[in-house]
C-alpha cells in the first residue's frame, strides 16, 4: 500500500512541477530574448525562485534554510553542495540568497520544457569532452570577474552510494584558487529520503534543510593547495551532514 500511496503523490508532484514550468515558459523565454544576458539570466532565476516555491508549496516539500547570515552578499561566491536528488533544484533556488550561476550537464537539456527553461540559465557541461569541460570553466571564470555567484555541485552527479558524499571533482577547487573566489560549502538535509535517486517510489511529503556551513577563504592558495582545499571543504560538509541528519 505505501508503494502504491508514493506512486499516487510522485505522479501527482509531477503533474504540479510539469504545469508551472509551462506557466513560467513564456515568461522565460520573453526575459531571454528581450534582455541581455546577464539581466536576463537574473529575470529567469527570480521566476525559478517563484516556480520553486510554488512547487514546494502545493506538492508539501517545505524548505528550510539555516545560516543565511554567513554569506557576505556584496561578494561573489562558490557555493558547493551535496547532491542527492531532483528536489537539490528547488531547495537552491530558494535556499541561495545571491544570483548564480549553475554548472549542469548539457543531457538535463533533453528533458521537455524543463530542459527549454534549463539551458537559459545554465553554464552547460558535457564532461565527456574536453573542449566542452574548458569552455564552462572559462563560462564560470568570467561571470564571477563579472561579479557573479556561481553553484558546482562537486560530486558531479547525485550521489547513488550509501555514503554521505561521494567523491569530488577538482573543478570548483580549481576555479576558486584561480579566481581568488571563496568557497560557500552547503548541505542539504534529507533530499534523499524525501525523493531517492535510485529509488523514486519511495517520494514523501517532507523537510527539506539547507544548511551553509562557513565561507572558506582561498587568498593566497595555489594549484599545489588544490587537494588540500578540496579535502577540507569535503570534511565540513560530511560532518555538517552527519551532524544534522
Amino acid at each position: 500500500m505505501s508503494k502504491v500511496l508514493s506512486g499516487i503523490y510522485l505522479i501527482y508532484a509531477g503533474i504540479i512541477f510539469i504545469a508551472l514550468m509551462f506557466i513560467a515558459l513564456p515568461f522565460v523565454l520573453l526575459a531571454s530574448a528581450i534582455l541581455s544576458k546577464t539581466n536576463g539570466k537574473r529575470i529567469i532565476l527570480f521566476l525559478l525562485r517563484c516556480w520553486a516555491w510554488g512547487f514546494s508549496a502545493a506538492s508539501f516539500f517545505w524548505i528550510k534554510t539555516k545560516n543565511t547570515h554567513l554569506i557576505n552578499r556584496d561578494i561573489p561566491h562558490i557555493y558547493v553542495g551535496n547532491h542527492g536528488s531532483y528536489l537539490d533544484a528547488i531547495a537552491v533556488c530558494i535556499g541561495i540568497p545571491q544570483y548564480f550561476s549553475p554548472l549542469g550537464k548539457v543531457e538535463m537539456t533533453k528533458i521537455p520544457i524543463f530542459g527549454l527553461i534549463y539551458k537559459r540559465i545554465v553554464v552547460l557541461i558535457d564532461r565527456s569532452s574536453k573542449e566542452s569541460r574548458e569552455e564552462s570553466v572559462n563560462a564560470l571564470k568570467a561571470d564571477i570577474n563579472n561579479g557573479q555567484s556561481i553553484l558546482i555541485f562537486p560530486e558531479g552527479t547525485m550521489n547513488k552510494t550509501e555514503k554521505p558524499l561521494s567523491e569530488f571533482y577538482d573543478g570548483a577547487f580549481r576555479i576558486a584558487i584561480e579566481t581568488q573566489t571563496p568557497l560557500m560549502p552547503f548541505v542539504m538535509i534529507n533530499n534523499r529520503a524525501l525523493l531517492p535517486r535510485v529509488n523514486p517510489l519511495n517520494a514523501r511529503p517532507g523537510l527539506l534543510t539547507t544548511v551553509f556551513i562557513t565561507p572558506v577563504d582561498v587568498k593566497g592558495l595555489t594549484q599545489d593547495d588544490m587537494q588540500m582545499l578540496k579535502q577540507k571543504v569535503y570534511d565540513l560538509m560530511e560532518e555538517a551532514i552527519l551532524k544534522y541528519s
